[in-house]
């Protein structure tokens, strides 16, 4: 005859354990893991709208107030749509509006079409891609600063290198930041050369997400290269190039880096005045802060604008 065991059976341990009480959880229950890593998710979050609260939110708030407001001697006080009108009233208004719009006219024509262009390009090949990509990708990769002065060297009226080859093809040479009719036009080819590998790889990458099937049976309908990139590139990647499209018009109404450090902001004759340039002089040039957040407000609301057709238009395609 055996010796009772000492040890409980589980049956009578578990008669024993008390019922856990609901929402009762141990540091090693995946109830508290599940707190703890959402709790480290909402910090993170936190982080982040703090960040955009300081940054981003309480300037354009603030931006908005400064629009009504006027500073004297240190007290301000509300002038309703005072500063509109003065903004309204500057010549140099329609003059940047006007330049403001040609950079952008010129930058889509140039700065739209040839990154598209040179992923297709890339595309094509079968080896190499990386290298490509890495070359199309350095120019983002300088300093803007770095890239400006390096195209202000190559537009140099004395010893430019664009001079040197146009005297050596017997081309005349060109005043190529002193000339108010293609100093505009200079501004947009370094401009499109210092921020055309972003969009090309994003373009490249759409255009490796069309089915090769789509190809193949281009081919076989006997499609040469431009049918195939009208009647397949180009529906494949229509959302990636709307979106693109509205990005680059945000992006270039809002120009300053490079007409500021190649032609001084103002250019020959005004003619590369942008309107943020503008808002740069009523700011700091003439201390006039009402005038330029009144500017800064106008070009919001007609950037916000943009976007809000672009947003109507998605949702009608979608449907």
């Amino acid at each position: 005859m055996s010796a009772p065991s000492l040890t409980p059976s589980k049956a009578e341990s578990s008669r024993r354990t008390p019922p856990r009480a609901a929402g009762d959880a141990s540091p090693g229950s995946p109830f508290a893991k599940s707190l703890r890593r959402n709790l480290t998710a909402h910090g993170f979050l936190v982080g982040a709208v703090l960040c955009f609260a300081f940054f981003s939110w309480y300037p354009m708030v603030r931006e908005f107030l400064l629009a009504f407001q006027k500073t004297e001697g240190g007290e301000v006080s509300w002038v309703g749509l005072d500063n509109l009108r003065t903004v309204f009233n500057d010549p140099a208004f329609w003059q940047a509006w006007r330049n403001t719009l040609l950079f952008t006219v010129l930058a889509l024509v140039l700065g739209f079409a040839v990154p598209f262009a040179v992923a297709v390009v890339i595309n094509e090949f079968r080896h190499g891609k990386g290298y490509l990509r890495l070359l199309v990708y350095l120019p983002v990769m300088l300093p803007p600063v770095a890239a400006v002065l390096l195209f202000k060297y190559l537009y140099d009226p004395g010893y430019g290198l664009l001079n040197e080859l146009f005297g050596f093809f017997g081309l005349p040479e060109q005043q190529w930041l002193q000339d108010a009719d293609i100093s505009m036009l200079s501004v947009v080819i370094a401009s499109t050369w210092m921020n055309m590998g972003g969009a090309a790889l994003i373009y490249l990458a759409a255009l490796q997400g069309i089915p090769g099937e789509l190809y193949e049976a281009a081919e076989l309908d006997g499609a040469g290269l431009f049918r195939k990139i009208w009647h397949v590139t180009i529906p494949q990647t229509r959302l990636i190039l709307s979106l693109m499209l509205l990005m680059q018009i945000i992006a270039t109404m809002q120009v300053f880096v490079e007409p500021f450090l190649l032609t001084g902001g103002a250019g020959p004759e005004g003619s590369t005045t942008t309107v943020v340039y503008l808002i740069y002089q009523y700011a700091f040039n003439f201390n006039n802060y009402g005038a330029a957040a009144a500017l800064g407000l106008l070009l919001l609301v007609i950037l916000a604008g943009f976007s809000a057709v672009y947003v109507k238009l998605s949702r009608a395609e979608n449907e």
